[in-house]
């Protein structure tokens, strides 16, 4: 097969990685570069490789052996493990020099760009040798054209300095069509390894609900620093779209005076269940719990709740269990009858009612019990789920096991991923 002679960022998003032996290693999240004062293309450093465990590393671009249209291969060697964390004079190709403003050097003329190409050289090392660029204009009005793309030598492009790249403002266009294909638990991973300036170029791009989808999956200190940097209406729309108990343990980090002005500010019906886990603490079933769960009377069908979890909106953990309770179904309930887990739903006729299929023999957690209390409950019964229910026998939500392990994995897992290899040979960035 004929080496790669060419390729473009873009491409190697996602892209898995594998070590010499054939094993996974994890996929291609970014390109690490470091930017030159004159115009030679700059050396493309190594790649931000995201394991398994969600951790992402450096992987030096001598450690790469091939880049096919598939995979990336490693050579044989140590590699450092650490979390990646971008020094002073590096640029991410994809998370800062995308959508980045620029001129073409000859004509004045004012680009974005849109991709970036490495190419190997002589001496094995692999630079950024093209852009993609589109010509900048102002709003298109009717009948007019996007501008074609072109794609030029680095040195036909001027403006694209670190100092020019941290200091304007940019879009964030085409960084926000790559995470299109990504879960937003990745989005969030990427977003956190980008500068400052950027992560809040995106989150003002960032369409209302997908922001709360990544909020919800970053660290306590990343959600404060990008809630705080938005207006404070936006804001009360973005806890709005979180869930609400993703919102509460938000809020609960802020100062009192911060949180009621934001409550206030949102719907009633949206701020109320929020303000309801806001009374209880957070490593409690109360305070671990979502208002939210699927909620049946006895006289719906088998059909009926098995089209609730079919939603494909629907974290997988509620979808695995449905609360039957008396009217008013909206949490607090009225009278909670019992569960109904989806397995026997499947094994019951449709037409049949939930009342045929209610588990009453399973106990529910009371509001106050302490997480301790929690975690056993959720590994006797083998649950993925469970009712929080109080002394007057209304349902009040559901603790799910995802809130549970949040809880007990040490604090900061999300920055760290799940394992923390330190006995491996560190290959310096040179």
């Amino acid at each position: 097969m004929a080496p790669v002679n060419r390729v473009f960022a873009a491409q190697l998003v996602g892209l898995p990685v594998f070590g010499p032996d054939g094993e996974s290693i994890g996929k291609v999240r970014d390109l690490v570069t470091g930017l030159r004062l004159d115009q030679q293309p700059p050396r493309v450093l190594g790649l931000v490789v995201e394991l398994a465990t969600r951790r992402r590393v450096f992987v030096p671009m001598l450690r790469v052996t091939s880049i096919e249209p598939n995979a990336v291969t490693l050579a044989t060697g140590s590699v450092n493990m650490r979390q990646f964390h971008q020094r002073p004079n590096e640029v991410l190709v994809l998370g800062q020099l995308t959508d980045a403003h620029a001129s073409l050097r000859e004509t004045g003329v004012r680009v974005t760009v849109v991709d970036a190409a490495m190419e190997p050289t002589r001496t094995r090392d692999w630079v950024l040798a093209r852009l993609a660029v589109r010509e900048r204009s102002g709003r298109l009005g009717i009948g007019k054209r996007r501008s074609s793309l072109q794609v030029l030598p680095w040195s036909d492009v001027s403006g694209l300095g670190l100092t020019d790249l941290t200091g304007q403002p940019q879009g964030a266009g085409q960084l926000l069509m790559l995470f299109d294909t990504m879960r937003a638990v990745d989005v969030a991973a990427t977003v956190r390894d980008l500068p400052t300036k950027r992560k809040l170029e995106v989150a003002d791009s960032m369409d209302d609900e997908r922001l709360a989808d990544v909020l919800e999956e970053l660290p306590e200190d990343d959600q404060k620093e990008l809630l705080a940097h938005l207006a404070e209406e936006r804001a009360a729309d973005i806890l709005e779209a979180m869930n609400p108990d993703d919102a509460a343990d938000l809020l609960a980090e802020l100062a009192p005076a911060e949180q009621n002005r934001l409550l206030d500010l949102m719907e009633p019906e949206e701020s109320e269940p929020v303000r309801r886990l806001l009374a209880y603490s957070s490593d409690t079933a109360g305070g671990l719990m979502t208002p939210e769960p699927v909620v049946l009377t006895p006289d719906a069908t088998i059909a009926e709740a098995l089209a609730h979890i079919r939603n494909a909106d629907l974290p997988a953990a509620l979808a695995t269990m449905v609360f039957v309770c008396r009217p008013p179904t909206a949490t607090p309930t009225g009278r909670y009858v019992g569960c109904a887990h989806f397995q026997r739903l499947l094994r019951e006729p449709p037409a049949e009612l939930i009342a045929t299929a209610v588990d009453t023999d399973l106990p529910a957690l009371r509001p106050g019990a302490p997480l301790a209390e929690v975690t056993r409950y959720f590994a006797a019964y083998n649950l993925a789920c469970g009712p929080v229910v109080d002394e007057q026998d209304h349902l009040l939500g559901a603790v799910t096991v995802d809130d549970v392990l949040d809880h007990l994995l040490p604090e900061g897992w999300r920055e760290t991923g799940l394992h923390d290899v330190t006995n491996n040979q560190e290959v310096e960035r040179a």
